[in-house]
């Protein structure tokens, strides 16, 4: 009974979609099946968003699905006009979903990293249609810094200290006219953390 049942909601499913791809190609509905897959990805996220409203700590996994069909959902969804904003729906909410799996566990700090870089890949992908490719480039290494200042922060890892202040740096010199001192920053960056090594092992000794 079940098989039959999927088997009528598959075949129906595949009647309405033809029915759609043909009107559209006779030019009565234009971006027919656009909304066909729109919604039906999104209701495929819903159901993994589902299992992980349910039981959060056992199906925290379904957070990421969900969140990447509920953005592709939303991307085949979106008006011509609201083009440049597709990068944000998709990287975005993949990048909460990530966001949603650190906070059912702060033992899953790592997904604050995926997190944070998508989320500031979809900012930037709306800048960069917005204003241009090269205005993003210090945007781009600020998000980095600060993902990793909150890996330093929220999960206590000292390491994320050093390449979040590196980025941090690196973003604000970018999104500066003085963006020519990384020729000078790198060397520098280079010549403190040899000096750290030689400190660090004259006083152990």
């Amino acid at each position: 009974m079940r098989r039959t049942n999927f088997r009528v909601i598959l075949g129906g499913a595949l009647i309405f979609l033809g029915l759609l791809m043909l009107l559209e190609r006779v030019g009565i509905l234009r971006g027919a099946t656009d909304v066909f897959w729109g919604v039906l990805l999104l209701a495929a996220g819903a159901f993994f968003l589902y299992r992980f409203a349910t039981a959060p700590q056992a199906e925290w996994w379904a957070a990421i699905p969900g969140s990447a069909l509920v953005g592709l959902g939303l991307q085949s969804l979106l008006p011509r006009s609201l083009e440049a904003w597709d990068g944000l729906f998709f990287l975005g909410l993949l990048g909460l979903g990530f966001w949603a799996v650190y906070f059912t566990g702060r033992d899953r700090w790592w997904a604050i990293i995926p997190g944070g870089v998508l989320v500031t890949l979809g900012s930037v992908s709306v800048l960069g249609n917005l204003f241009g490719d090269a205005q993003t480039g210090g945007f781009f290494f600020l998000g980095l810094g600060l993902t990793f200042l909150l890996v330093a922060v929220l999960a206590a890892m000292q390491w994320a200290y050093i390449p979040a202040a590196v980025l941090i740096l690196m973003g604000v010199v970018l999104g500066t006219p003085f963006s020519g001192a990384l020729d000078y920053v790198w060397p520098l960056v280079l010549v403190g953390a040899g000096l750290i090594l030689i400190y660090r092992f004259y006083r152990a000794s």
